[in-house]
């Protein structure tokens, strides 16, 4: 697919999305990966917390890896530093994500390109609350 920077295709991603792995999300409720799940468990999205420090969050079971989850991921949602951001990439390409968004300050092209690359759409620097809250309400 390539980097997304339209509305439409931002709208679509929300839209057709069902499960969303939060790469980072927090147990602290202050933080805001746990904000933002937060808000996203209550738009009726289905909710993977992705941390090896947790097991257990908001009441949904953590999972140390992407390559742990046993179902179908549609967003990768990253709370990490943009040092972290290739591994992560590379292990959305192998589970099979569609989508990997990249939170408000995390910016990392080369990342972003090799995703682009193995047909995944990449959001970068955008935080899916806002976006959510923009486009589909």
């Amino acid at each position: 697919m390539a980097l997304v920077t339209d509305n439409v295709t931002l709208r679509t991603i929300l839209t057709e999305a069902k499960t969303i792995a939060v790469v980072g999300m927090s147990d602290k409720p202050w933080r805001d990966s746990h904000m933002v799940a937060g808000f996203l468990i209550a738009c009726g999205y289905r909710v993977i917390p992705v941390n090896p420090t947790i097991t257990t969050v908001m009441g949904l079971t953590a999972a140390p890896s992407l390559e742990s989850i046993r179902e179908p991921v549609d967003i990768v949602n990253v709370f990490r530093r943009a040092e972290y951001v290739p591994a992560i990439v590379e292990s959305s390409i192998s589970i099979g994500a569609s989508t990997v968004w990249l939170q408000s300050g995390v910016v990392n092209e080369a990342a972003a390109a090799r995703g682009a690359e193995a047909g995944l759409n990449i959001v970068m620097d955008h935080c899916i609350r806002v976006a959510y809250v923009l486009l589909m309400r």
